[in-house]
């Protein structure tokens, strides 16, 4: 048997979403910026899915732009936004767990005479609300806050943030980078006062290669590349017809019967923690729990083991598992989101992500409770650290 618990990283594509794909490699294969016929039915083609993905979080289809991914999408957020407002200040906000993809962008700006602070965040995840209020001022021009942690599933207090941020200055931009959340916990972009959004497909059962970038229309960003006329003004080149088509049918998949999809997450998830918990001794949970959590999200420290370990084996086994954060899975280094949560380096070597999605089953969960205690014990055996201890 196999189980697939890396969603967080990327998931499999639904083949509703290959079928629809389908026709926009071979017969529906026109350039969206023309006007001759299958221009147009391209066009009319990216109009009808940006409309139909803004929805799905309070926005306007023409306050979309598609991107290649979250990651291109916080690019042109966040210098976007920088190159955009240089004048009228020069600071930046974000937090000290956030996506590299968000941290490697604020270092580069750094580099370019930005000031940017990282918020400090508690032993579950939460960022300090007292120091965002104190650090906001004139010159605070964006804050970029992640809405989920894509490492240890904490759900930020997104409508608090927004509210502390314009409370302060309204003429800051709220960016959050919700990848991790979308499709999984709700966010409207009216209730929450935010003012840019990152997503990408493939997060989703979506293609790679697609994902969007959602600014209100009051939002002042420049573009940050430069190229090939497209439909947008900030983003040049020609548009990934088929990977929106199939980034559209995904969400649709996605957010139809959302609260029952939801519900199946939480039960997968409350029941891999459980599993867990009973059956293996000296775990450490990272993270929340609860409604503060994620649905799709479990992370736990295994002492006395290293995470790859752990990794290995259960591939072998046919399970497939994360060690710290996604992006950084081939590196040694303890994670920087279980270092900034408070987590020594020993224990977070030992840290394991389980991260789920509406294909998973209670099959898939169950053979992974019947795995994963035989696999921990046996690393503890010949671990020379559980050895140690027990002397």
């Amino acid at each position: 048997m196999e189980a697939y618990l890396d969603n967080g990283n990327t998931t499999p594509v639904d083949e509703k979403v290959v079928e629809a794909m389908k026709p926009y490699f071979t017969k529906k294969y026109g350039h969206p910026l023309f006007i001759y016929s299958k221009g147009r039915e391209a066009n009319e083609t990216v109009e009808n899915a940006s409309e139909s993905i803004a929805n799905t979080v309070g926005a306007q289809g023409n306050e979309l732009t598609f991107t290649s991914g979250a990651t291109e999408a916080n690019d042109i957020a966040i210098r976007g936004v920088a190159k955009a407002n240089k004048e009228n200040g020069n600071h930046i906000i974000t937090s000290e767990i956030e996506n590299p993809s968000i941290l490697r962008i604020c270092e580069e700006l750094e580099d370019r005479g930005f000031e940017v602070d990282y918020l400090e965040v508690d032993d579950e995840g939460f960022v300090n609300l007292e120091q965002l209020n104190n650090l906001i001022s004139k010159e605070t021009i964006l804050v970029s806050i992640g809405h989920v942690s894509d490492e240890i599933g904490t759900i930020e207090p997104i409508k608090e943030i927004g509210k502390t941020i314009k409370d302060q200055n309204p003429e800051t931009y709220f960016h959050s980078n919700i990848a991790n959340s979308y499709g999984k916990v709700p966010i409207d972009m009216n209730e929450t006062q935010v003012d840019l959004l990152s997503i990408s497909a493939h997060k989703i059962h979506g293609p790679k290669g697609v994902g969007a970038l959602i600014s209100r229309d009051n939002v002042a960003i420049s573009p940050v590349n430069y190229g090939y006329l497209s439909l947008s003004e900030i983003r040049p080149g020609t548009e990934n017809v088929p990977g929106i088509v199939g980034f559209k049918k995904a969400a649709e998949l996605s957010f139809g019967n959302f609260d029952s999809k939801v519900k199946h997450l939480q039960n997968l998830r409350n029941k891999l923690m459980e599993g867990i918990e009973k059956n293996i001794p000296e775990v450490i949970l990272h993270g929340p729990k609860g409604d503060k959590r994620s649905p799709a999200n479990v992370n736990y420290s295994f002492e006395h083991i290293e995470g790859e370990s752990i990794l290995m084996h259960l591939d072998m086994r046919g399970i497939s598992v994360a060690t710290g954060s996604a992006c950084a899975t081939r590196k040694l280094e303890p994670s920087h989101v279980l270092t900034a949560i408070g987590v020594d380096p020993v224990t977070a070597h030992g840290a394991i992500r389980f991260t789920l999605s509406r294909m998973n089953t209670e099959e898939e969960i169950d053979y992974t409770l019947e795995v994963l205690p035989e696999v921990v014990e046996k690393l503890r055996e010949m671990s020379p650290m559980a050895k140690k201890r027990g002397e």
